[in-house]
């Protein structure tokens, strides 16, 4: 497959005069739009009941004198917007996906004048007649895209979570139904750290989020999968594979944003217990309160306790979690939101992670600790201790005449204490490490919206200061618990980082259905460092200074352009231009002195992109096509005239492709759900490929849901690619790796006096008990030869749980 940039740039003229033309021809059924004087306009907003937008509902304005119709879907921020509507009374209904139809009547429209309504959706009960916006082949897809989308979005929602990831697992594993993303667990699902990948770019190369919260590593923007959010605390998850529009905030927008967002709260009390024991010794009791609607506020409260063994030897987990949600609507326009959760995870983990080829070799796939305290990788060596939190209070609130503000006030932590030893070599005195990596953020998120007749206006501010505290010292691993460390660390800093972000689009809309949206947003970080002196490995003595305090600044304009175009009430085409950015680690200033002779600059990377979705009754698919030009990571080289570092990139990469998913419901509660993705990322100066980014990956997943039971199976494949060799790309080959995940599970209703019902789930990972490679670090900075010293990552061993739910609740 070619695809060029001038192929993308030629595409998108193409939309946008297939759009052009299409409107032209006009509507041909239902209420058609008038001009002259005699019309109004109709606008408002659509939101559940926890305050949030609903995003793609369904909205019909039918004349009640003549049963004319027209349907208008809400756009990202939950409002809509139809015009020319002829002088009359109509009925408005909004529905939407599992929600109950809302509806106001007898709405008047008067010449000239805009008629502004606000609909509040709750969650449509299993007895009501709903009437709903998702098709039975959008509600049954692991992944879907959207026909509001402005660019190759996917969403997954809470029934994937609940029905096809493990009891015990994080939301790495939810990103594997969206198309070209995949991860790989080594020790089991949920127990250890994960990176995601997609279209070339690493973690750290695209924001995660949480309820619109960017979260992320302060030194280097990456995400620890296994200790903020497990799937218990997630209600869905909406992937953007692009840098977004301007009013995608984040420090790193570079590659795209994973937006993971909280469980929904429902009208109906509900109080679960859930009980899971499977493979590698996992253990899991877990605990939920819902209050339900009471009056103007509800509540949800979720708790668990894990302890699982491992795939690997020795390397055993503990996790406790506790979340909770609480929502309060004091009128209808008015929306309070406070959420909170605390991670508690103790490990045998080790910093090095994963296992060298000769020891895979003699002890077997599963090894990675000793139970010998003779060896240097003695699992009793290794102390893995983390906590994280996170909470925000939000406020939403409609203004009226279209005036819509939301402010989030957050506050999230990350403290994770470490006690490691080489993983080979004698047992000395600084043969271990003493780790600390530490931060605590607080930030606040303000956007502001106008609706109009002309079309949205957005703007607002994303702003954030984090404080951290980082260090490693050589230590005796043979004194724990009362670690003796050496007189001078590895290294030892504190920094201050403040992140902000002020952006404004304007979302025109020349003609019915079509939406033009540009925009900028200007990106700003500043970092204040103090470095300690060390041994030498980072900084070394300052000539005798204690510290030194130095800053850096980064600024960068980063502007976007889409067309979005309802073809039809069930067909959107789009096209998207946009820049995102990401600023250097902090590791750049670990040098000698701390002293960098030119401060690198933030990395950007400009996308092209267009695509599709259509959405029928039993069929439902998004096609997209990608062009994106990206900068890479940076190396540093001595400057001898000024005896100073000096930073550059390492040369940027071209990232096109072609990606799809599908979802066909067969019949008889069977569906069947495709997704592939076909991709080339390459250098441009050598035409080698980007590390991690297979030619294709494809998905295929089977779901049957009826009559309480439920199965699903679903595979995901990546075809084989590359690790890098320090600074030698293309050097490690790594052979395809296929995972397969069943889930098999039925719920009784009322299966005892004390229990509303009992969901029985038996689910399985890895079926087919593949032990791929899924990455080689080398041994070796000069060579590619495979050498008994390269530590290797290998996928986690077939795994089953079995988990029992009950719900307490009163019948």
């Amino acid at each position: 497959m070619r695809v060029d940039v001038r192929s993308i740039r030629w595409a998108i003229r193409v939309v946008v005069a297939l759009s052009v033309t299409l409107l032209l021809q006009g509507s041909t059924t239902g209420l058609h739009a008038q001009s002259g004087s005699n019309v109004g306009v109709v606008q408002g907003s659509a939101s559940d009941a926890d305050g949030r937008a609903i995003v793609g509902a369904a909205v019909v304005i039918r004349d009640e004198s003549t049963g004319a119709a027209r349907a208008v879907t809400t756009d990202a921020t939950g409002h809509f917007s139809a015009s020319a509507l002829p002088a009359g009374t109509y009925t408005v209904e909004v529905t939407a996906t599992g929600m109950a139809m809302a509806r106001h009547v007898g709405v008047k429209i008067a010449s000239g004048q805009t008629q502004e309504l606000v609909f509040k959706l709750s969650v449509g009960q299993v007895t009501e007649e709903v009437t709903v916006s998702a098709t039975p082949a959008e509600r049954t897809a692991p992944s879907k895209p959207l026909l509001t989308a402005r660019s190759a979005q996917s969403q997954v929602g809470e029934d994937f979570i609940q029905n096809n990831t493990s009891p015990a697992a994080d939301y790495s594993q939810v990103l594997q139904a969206v198309p070209g993303m995949f991860s790989y667990s080594s020790n089991g699902p949920g127990l250890g750290d994960t990176k995601t990948f997609f279209r070339g770019f690493k973690d750290g190369q695209y924001n995660t989020a949480f309820d619109g919260i960017p979260f992320y590593d302060t030194n280097d923007p990456t995400h620890h999968s296994w200790v903020f959010f497990p799937t218990q605390f997630l209600g869905g998850t909406l992937v953007d594979r692009s840098p977004g529009t301007a009013s995608s905030i984040g420090p790193t927008t570079f590659g795209g944003s994973v937006n993971l967002q909280s469980r929904n709260l429902g009208n109906d009390p509900h109080i679960l217990g859930t009980v899971s024991y499977g493979s590698f010794a996992t253990r899991l009791l877990g605990a939920e309160y819902e209050s339900g609607s009471h009056g103007n506020s509800r509540f949800l409260v979720n708790a668990h306790q894990m302890t699982a063994d491992g795939y690997q030897t020795y390397n055993a987990q503990n996790r406790d979690a506790l979340s909770g949600k609480y929502l309060f609507t004091p009128s209808a326009r008015t929306t309070f939101t406070v959420f909170t959760s605390y991670m508690h995870v103790l490990s045998n983990t080790p910093d090095w992670k994963d296992p060298l080829r000769s020891q895979i070799a003699q002890f077997g796939d599963n090894y990675l600790m000793s139970n010998d305290p003779t060896q240097a990788n003695y699992y009793g060596y290794e102390h893995y201790h983390v906590t994280t939190d996170f909470s925000y209070f939000g406020l939403k609130t409609d203004l009226g005449h279209g005036w819509l503000i939301e402010d989030k006030v957050y506050l999230y932590g990350y403290h994770n204490h470490e006690h490691f030893n080489n993983q080979t070599g004698a047992i000395t005195a600084t043969s271990g490490t003493n780790k600390l990596n530490a931060y605590r953020t607080v930030g606040n998120i303000i956007p502001v919206s106008q609706t109009s007749k002309f079309g949205v206006f957005r703007t607002g501010v994303w702003s954030q200061l984090s404080l951290t505290n980082r260090y490693q010292t050589p230590e005796d691993p043979r004194t724990a618990p009362n670690y003796v460390d050496a007189a001078l660390p590895l290294f030892h800093e504190t920094f201050n980082t403040t992140s902000m972000q002020p952006y404004a689009e304007y979302e025109f809309h020349p003609i019915e259905n079509l939406k033009i949206t540009p925009g900028v947003k200007y990106s700003m970080y500043k970092q204040d460092f103090v470095q300690f002196a060390d041994n030498g490995k980072t900084v070394g003595s300052l000539n005798g200074a204690p510290s030194i305090s130095h800053a850096a600044e980064y600024k960068t304009w980063l502007p976007s352009l889409d067309v979005h175009y309802l073809a039809q009430h069930n067909l959107s085409i789009y096209a998207q231009y946009a820049k995102g950015d990401a600023i250097p680690p902090t590791k750049v200033f670990d040098v000698k002195n701390a002293a960098v002779g030119t401060l690198p600059k933030p990395t950007v990377a400009e996308t092209y992109q267009t695509g599709t979705v259509f959405q029928a009754r039993r069929v439902m698919f998004g096609f997209d096509v990608f062009h994106t030009r990206f900068d890479n990571t940076y190396s540093s080289v001595l400057n001898r005239d000024t005896n100073l570092n000096d930073f550059f990139a390492t040369g940027a990469s071209i990232s096109k492709g072609v990606e799809f998913e599908t979802n066909t419901v067969i019949g008889g509660g069977l569906s069947l759900y495709v997704n592939a993705a076909a991709l080339r990322a390459r250098y441009t100066d050598s035409g080698l490929l980007v590390q991690n980014s297979p030619k294709h990956t494809e998905a295929v997943g089977l779901n049957f849901d009826l009559s309480g039971a439920t199965v699903n199976f679903f595979v995901k494949h990546a075809d084989s690619m590359f690790n890098d060799n320090s600074s030698v790309h293309q050097a490690i080959y790594i052979d395809p790796i296929t995972v397969a995940n069943l889930s098999v599970g039925y719920t009784v209703r009322n299966p005892a006096a004390f229990s509303k019902s009992m969901k029985i789930r038996f689910s399985v990972n890895n079926l087919f008990d593949n032990h791929s490679i899924t990455a080689v670090a080398p041994a070796s900075k000069t060579t590619s030869v495979p050498s008994p010293n390269d530590q290797v990552t290998l996928l986690a061993a077939r795994s089953a749980a079995l988990t029992l739910t009950f719900d307490l609740a009163r019948h």
